[in-house]
């Protein structure tokens, strides 16, 4: 079913709307008219024309008042609009294109140029549309793509031990929900979840061996797995789309108080999402089985995050998690075991 153009003349001028009702009709257009400003304003709340008709100089409120307000809503933004106009200054012409107008109209109306105009500027308005929709959908699956191949990697690197599986979904997890109670729009949360996902992936480069050794690690070998934040940051780096990726992945194992690593770094030096990051990564040690131990009691690893409050963790982030801890009256944040999972 082919569906009709709809065009809204506004005009305080009778004889004008009737003129170019009859004019674009008999193109197929479907027209509706409003006499005042305020009228195509009421309208519009209703309806969403394909294109505007409007007269610049109106009793109440003039063209460019409505054109102001037709552009400061979200919903009528995308409209375009064609001024009709008798005045010849060309100055009317230069404020109308600045503040929005797609182009001019002079009347009384010549029918040819009238339908020219209507015409093109309505097939460039769906012209735009329909590219920005198929931008749009492009665009999203880059992100689902992205966000796969993420969650890919970040597995690959749990993978190396089956004690730690899932543990970078649920550190992205947490991350994003302590920035949202912490008021971080919405690109701060989408950001830390993915830094969170890859917050490990140097481990890559990690012995395996080191990484599910049951017993207290070596000098050498602590050394070893100190080395996965460099290691991370230098993978990340390179991904110049996502420039805030790597953040993680290096100062996820600073220290509020600067006795932590890479870089012994302190208080706001480090990046507040890696400080977020580092919360949420000890809490989920914590919380999950190990080849080292066990879930620990929730009251144990709340008292243990207070008690580290102010020197591994920075406190305004630490007092934001205790009060998630506490709302948190099931213990479901944790590691679910197979076996209470089925």
């Amino acid at each position: 079913m082919i569906v009709k153009s709809e065009v809204l003349v506004v005009d305080d001028s009778t004889m004008m709307t009737s003129l170019a009702r009859r004019i674009l009709e008999q193109q197929n257009y479907t027209v509706s008219t409003a006499s005042s400003g305020e009228e195509c304003l009421e309208y519009v709340k209703e309806h969403t024309p394909n294109l505007i008709l409007l007269d610049v100089y109106m009793k109440g409120m003039d063209g460019f008042a409505v054109l102001h307000e037709l552009k400061a809503r979200e919903e009528t933004a995308s409209i375009p609009v064609i001024f009709l106009t008798g005045d010849e200054h060309n100055e009317t012409e230069i404020r109308g294109l600045h503040e929005g107008a797609v182009d001019f109209i002079a009347k009384p109306f010549i029918p040819g140029i009238l339908i020219q105009r209507v015409q093109n500027t309505i097939e460039l308005s769906l012209l735009q549309k329909n590219l920005q929709h198929e931008v749009d959908k492009q665009v999203g699956k880059v992100k689902r793509l992205t966000q796969q191949i993420m969650v890919a990697l970040s597995s690959t690197v749990d993978a190396k031990d089956h004690y730690t599986r899932g543990h970078s979904y649920r550190v992205a997890k947490y991350s994003k929900e302590i920035a949202r109670r912490m008021g971080r729009n919405e690109q701060f949360q989408e950001d830390i979840y993915a830094m969170g996902l890859l917050h490990d992936i140097g481990k890559i480069g990690v012995a395996g061996s080191i990484i599910r050794k049951d017993s207290r690690l070596t000098d050498e070998e602590y050394a070893d797995i100190k080395e996965h934040t460099i290691t991370g940051y230098n993978i990340l780096k390179t991904i110049t789309e996502l420039p805030g990726l790597a953040i993680g992945a290096r100062w996820h194992h600073e220290h509020f108080d600067g006795t932590g690593y890479p870089d012994g770094i302190k208080g706001t030096q480090i990046p507040e999402e890696a400080r977020i990051i580092a919360l949420a990564d000890a809490y989920d040690a914590m919380t999950s089985k190990r080849t080292y131990t066990q879930i620990r009691p929730q009251a144990e690893v709340r008292a243990e995050i207070a008690r580290c409050k102010g020197t591994h963790f920075d406190p305004d982030i630490t007092d934001v998690f205790l009060r998630m801890i506490d709302e948190d009256t099931e213990y479901t944040m944790r590691e679910i075991p197979e076996t209470e999972s089925r």
